[in-house]
């Protein structure tokens, strides 16, 4: 089963009511949180709010914000309920979801015995395997120096027979990466496995074959990722027609790059919506949001790269908010940003391009 296709699956399967009174309990409990958190957060970052709140009046002004905006800048106050994840829940889920070796799209059995053993806790199948997601590629990072340590050892026993998926299992690495590894101890350069692996015709027959099975069995190293961005862009597109919805002003990633490029020759910062309008989510003001199509797990890996993102963000708009498709860790603290789910999204759009996707394979 093709995991991208489970969200499409899951909005035709009903929940068990014990789980949808739990997740209510459990948003009216964080309801309840949010007053003191949201003093917590004025009080960490006061310095990136203070930025956001004066980005309109600054000189020079941050790059995408225009010089004239008419009507000036209306101060809209929205309510943005969320339901996050006990980092114990995460832990969890995660010892049930992420086995060694299993890097690739799950089979309807194993999807399906996941679903049983997260069907008394308050999480999502969804949830539980976007965080799957995020775990296998924080392995796949933290284990690659080893991996490719080992390449010469990898590279004798493929040579002695051993295929390419029994490796991954063996040193529980992504069949991709460990595939890259085995050219790395033939000698090959990075530059000429990654030419090589974009065209992989030039590969002998074996590695064509050995190849092949590694991206059929490698949803976190795989070289073709169209249709994880092409998902991204739809949830992007849906969270550009929220925020229009409600009549709040903005600028998106693809007019700040076009003009950046006309300006500066390259995009210098792009978040996904810039917001032309003082925009106050629970009481915090946010100048910028982005979109994030995955769960927001409290991971080393994850949590690093998308706080140098924000950093960027907020050194030149002040604080905003990131925007997680899958929903987030209640431990997860980003500086300078505040988490949110899609709780209050049409993902109509979303589930439509995952059955599509899945009619066009069958056919």
């Amino acid at each position: 089963m093709d995991l991208l296709n489970i969200p499409h699956m899951l909005t035709n399967r009903s929940e068990p009511k014990n789980n949808r009174d739990r997740r209510r309990s459990r948003a009216r409990q964080e309801q309840i949180q949010n007053s003191s958190k949201n003093r917590s957060i004025h009080l960490d970052n006061k310095e990136s709010i203070e930025r956001a709140i004066s980005r309109f009046d600054i000189d020079p002004l941050p790059k995408g914000i225009p010089s004239l905006i008419d009507p000036p800048p209306q101060t809209i106050e929205l309510e943005w309920i969320t339901n996050g994840i006990p980092k114990s829940m995460q832990k969890t889920v995660g010892e049930l979801v992420c086995l060694p070796g299993e890097f690739g799209w799950l089979p309807e059995k194993r999807v399906s015995e996941i679903a049983e053993k997260i069907e008394h806790l308050s999480i999502s199948l969804e949830q539980a395997l976007s965080l799957r997601s995020a775990l296998n590629q924080e392995k796949s990072v933290y284990s690659h120096g080893r991996l490719m340590g080992r390449s010469n050892e990898l590279r004798s026993r493929y040579d002695a027979g051993q295929g390419v998926l029994s490796l991954s299992k063996k040193f529980d690495a992504p069949p991709v990466n460990t595939f890259r590894a085995i050219l790395t101890g033939r000698g090959w350069s990075k530059n000429k496995i990654k030419e090589t692996l974009k065209s992989p015709n030039r590969l002998n027959k074996r590695d064509r074959q050995e190849f092949k099975l590694a991206e059929e069995n490698d949803k976190v190293s795989s070289v073709n990722q169209s249709e994880t961005q092409s998902a991204a862009e739809i949830f992007e597109e849906i969270l550009c027609d929220y925020f229009s919805s409600l009549g709040i002003r903005f600028r998106r990633q693809e007019e700040l790059l076009k003009e950046q490029k006309k300006s500066e020759g390259r995009a210098v910062i792009t978040p996904d919506l810039l917001l032309l309008d003082d925009v106050r989510i629970n009481g915090i003001p946010c100048a910028w949001i982005d979109a994030k199509h995955f769960f927001g797990a409290d991971l080393k890996f994850p949590k690093k790269k998308t706080q140098k993102q924000v950093d960027r963000y907020v050194k030149e708009y002040g604080h905003g908010a990131i925007v997680y498709r899958h929903g987030f860790c209640q431990s997860l603290q980003l500086n300078g940003a505040i988490q949110l789910d899609s709780s209050p999204l049409n993902l109509k759009p979303l589930a439509d391009f995952h059955e599509k996707t899945s009619n066009d394979k069958n056919l």
